[in-house]
Order: C-alpha cells, then structure tokens, then sequence
C-alpha cells in the first residue's frame, strides 16, 4: 500500500555525534533490520524532540500496558514512531494503522503482517560515517 505521507516527508535532527535524516515516501513506514544496527537510537533521538515537535507522538515497550489501539484511534495529524512494534501492536491495531488516513506511521519491527505493507513500505536503516558524524539514513529493504 502506498500513499503519500500526511504529516512529514522529512525528519532531519543532529544529536551529539550522530545525524538522523529520514525521507519518507509513504504514510506507512516499516523500518526493519538486524539487532544493533540503531534502529532503537534512532527511535530516541526521535523521541528526544517530541517534547518541541507537537506532530511527534512516539510508543515503546514503556507503553506496553496502554490500549495502543485507543490511542491511535484518539490521534491524529501526527507521526506516530511505534518502537518494539512486534510486542506492541495486535491484530486490531495493525488493521487501524493501515486505514488511517489522519496519523503517519514510522513503526520499528521485524513483522510487517496485518498491515497491508507492500515492499514500497519496508525500508531498513543505514548508517554512514561522515566526518566525525554517524549519519541514519532509511532506504528500501531489499
């Protein structure tokens, strides 16, 4: 499925030693990858500026005890990072995410099922050295 992002089509930040610059091209965003590659680094560099970026609404395992489904059905205009999806997210929820049209969805998981994702949705997470700077970039999983 592939539609046009709603809220970003770039999310770019410089935290310490590393750039994190994503272009997104769909609504629906999964991010997978191997363990270690900084997939869970970025997810907090991301959710460092949710605090000063109000369309920024990020979920992790802290949230494992919420109704995740409520509150994707209560939000909207924002890019919801979900980290630790696979734990995170049920059927139900997976089904709304591939509905909505209010919200856009960067989710971080290795199980992209019950999300009508084709391959235009599944990137994976690069990094490059560049100078002193360790640079994130997403590009289509292969």
């Amino acid at each position: 499925m592939q539609t046009k992002p709603v809220v970003m089509e770039k999310f770019h930040i410089v935290h310490t030693s590393f750039v994190v610059d994503l272009s997104f091209t769909n609504n629906i965003t999964i991010l997978m990858g191997y363990s270690g590659v900084g997939k869970t680094a970025v997810f907090s560099f991301i959710q460092e500026c949710m605090s000063i970026d109000k369309r920024i609404l990020c979920i992790n395992f802290i949230d494992y005890q919420k109704n995740i489904g409520e509150i994707l059905e209560q939000t909207s205009g924002k890019l919801i990072v979900i980290d630790d999806a696979d734990v995170l997210l049920d059927s139900d929820a997976r089904k709304h995410i591939s509905l909505d049209e209010k919200n856009q969805y960067l989710i971080i998981g290795r199980n992209p099922a019950d999300l009508f994702a084709t391959k235009e949705n599944i990137f994976e997470l690069v990094s490059t050295s560049v100078g002193e700077h360790t640079v994130f970039t997403i590009q289509p999983y292969l």
